[in-house]
């Protein structure tokens, strides 16, 4: 039997056609938005450069003084609610910076930064599963039964398309019933991924498909007068495409994510730095289209919706080297080596052999809390692998 446990906050985006009067409205909303988050950014970053700090209410407070001026009284034009909510995501921002678990805030852009705008339950009606004001919204997919979003987010993307946010309590998200499977996974270029099992998930490579079409659209984009009409609707085309192959893969990994976590208790996959890694300029644009964070991050937040588990096994572990069959470790393997035979006569598929051996790193750690290296009694399996951590190390 699944285990139900305590609902899971979920939301559920929907896209959103509004009328000429509340996009207007809305682009109105977004603005005031950026300018109050902005000025109580300033003001927390003068504090802080005091060794002062401003909390949530204090920047509250500074908000109602400002909307009572003569420059910033056009605040009291949109709802306060949104304003208010900005308020609170600052103050989210900055407790994540002092638990060190983010950068300092950084300012909102006019051109660059999300435009969005969050409403709480006091801010808008909800019946019968659907918004009592009269929005054009796509109701793609229904909402559980019973629910009543707490907030309710409308955004407005790069492209121009119009999104609606709901966060509600998923009630149907519960625990899936324990298995014994488990499954390494090893990201890669040739192959998106590769499995334990032997099985490839071939590279879709998402950005390739719209090369020539990106590639048209930031030229002309490039030839346009600065701040002028037709560059916003150049710089809207570029964002269109960008949309485009952003919608493919976000689909595709949804795809994957949703059947790996279904089918195994136990996920196993290299804790890879993506961010050092772009910094490769031959492979950087690869290594973007693959999107192997994006994989990362939806592996982990299922696997908890679900009650899996995710196993990251340390960059290091020299899983492409390390015979999967004896321990033995190979002195080199380049990156043009996909198929390689160990001294024990074991003929080897790079990605797969990579996939067992995480697998089993990550049985390790589960079973016994060994670290990420499989313990192994072959001659050349612990001490190679001790020399390889070695050589590593500066």
């Amino acid at each position: 039997m699944s285990v139900t446990t305590s609902q899971v906050k979920r939301a559920f985006k929907y896209r959103f056609y509004p009328t000429d009067a509340q996009a207007a409205e809305l682009s109105r909303t977004f603005g005031c938005v950026r300018k109050v988050y902005n000025m109580a950014l300033a003001a927390r970053t003068k504090a802080w450069a005091r060794q002062e700090r401003v909390n949530y209410n204090q920047s509250s407070a500074m908000l109602t003084a400002w909307k009572k001026t003569e420059e910033l009284a056009y605040l009291n034009e949109v709802s306060s609610v949104p304003l208010q909510q900005a308020l609170r995501h600052l103050q989210v921002a900055f407790t994540n910076f002092f638990g060190k678990r983010a950068r300092y805030p950084r300012f909102k852009s006019r051109k660059k930064s999300r435009k969005s705008a969050e409403y709480t339950a006091s801010a808008f009606r909800f019946r019968d599963g659907e918004m009592s004001e009269s929005l054009r919204i796509v109701w793609s997919r229904p909402l559980p039964d019973g629910v009543s979003p707490s907030t309710v987010t409308v955004s407005q993307d790069a492209a121009g398309r119009w999104f609606v946010s709901l966060l509600c309590d998923d009630p149907s998200i519960k625990h899936l019933p324990t298995t014994d499977a488990a499954i390494g996974i090893d990201a890669g270029l040739d192959h998106l991924l590769t499995f334990s099992t032997g099985e490839k998930i071939a590279n879709p490579r998402h950005e390739r498909r719209d090369r020539v079409a990106l590639a048209k659209a930031q030229r002309r984009l490039a030839k346009k007068a600065k701040d002028s009409a037709n560059r916003a609707k150049a710089r809207r085309k570029v964002a269109k495409i960008h949309a485009r192959i952003a919608d493919r893969r976000r689909d595709a990994l949804h795809k994957i994510t949703t059947r790996l976590v279904r089918d195994n208790q136990t996920l196993v996959i290299e804790d890879l730095t993506v961010r050092n890694m772009v910094k490769n300029r031959k492979l950087a644009r690869a290594i973007s289209d693959a999107a192997w964070s994006q994989f990362r991050s939806m592996l982990e937040y299922k696997a908890a919706w679900y009650g899996r588990e995710v196993i990251a096994i340390d960059r290091w572990f020299p899983s492409s080297k390390l015979c999967s069959s004896c321990g033995a470790l190979a002195d080199e393997m380049p990156l043009n080596v996909r198929t390689w035979t160990c001294d024990c006569g074991t003929t080897h598929d790079r990605d797969v052999n990579a996939a067992k051996n995480l697998l089993a790193a990550g049985q390790a750690v589960t079973a016994c809390g060994a670290g990420v290296r499989p313990q192994r009694s072959s001659p050349g399996g612990q001490s190679a692998m001790k020399q390889e951590t070695s050589r590593r190390e500066p």
